[in-house]
């Protein structure tokens, strides 16, 4: 399955804050983030190959098979950013595989993942939005900064013109 959304924002700020969407608040199984490669191709698209750690809490029936209350899960992810098309295109594959006494129960939480993973594709643009604003706010505490940094050395050399 797959799902896309319009963001109300400039192109620019929706790929950077998808490089940067973990972790956040709206997505706690999501514990870490490492980029396997990542490289410009001839034609100027970025290829990314990340490795998405998570962590999910299982059924009681589940816990109680596995002596377990959560288990790691991982989850590969490659993007495509054409800035030429102004496109992102992203896919993951979930790999999970857990074995219990010679029974796999890997279908059971790929179906489990699969309907959370479904059932909360609204947390992902919530995420983006929380991440572009996070990133908006870095931005004005990065002008504002600047700014009183430039006018400090300015008003320092006016008070020495004027002595």
């Amino acid at each position: 399955f797959g799902f896309w959304f319009v963001c109300s924002h400039p192109w620019e700020m929706v790929t950077t804050a998808a490089m940067q969407k973990y972790p956040n608040p709206m997505n706690p199984s999501v514990v870490g983030v490492d980029v396997l490669d990542r490289h410009v191709d001839p034609s100027g698209k970025l290829h990314s190959q990340r490795l998405l750690s998570t962590e999910w809490g299982l059924p009681s029936i589940v816990k109680s098979l596995i002596g377990a209350a959560r288990t790691k899960t991982y989850v590969q992810e490659h993007s495509v950013v054409d800035p030429v098309k102004k496109t992102m295109e992203l896919r993951s594959t979930n790999e999970a595989i857990i074995t219990v006494k010679g029974v796999s129960l890997s279908s059971y939480l790929e179906g489990l993942m699969a309907s959370t993973i479904s059932s909360n594709a609204n947390k992902g643009r919530e995420a983006m939005e929380w991440v572009i604003h996070k990133l908006n706010a870095e931005i004005e505490e990065l002008t504002a900064s600047a700014r009183g940094s430039i006018r400090t050395p300015m008003a320092a050399a006016a008070a020495l013109v004027e002595k």
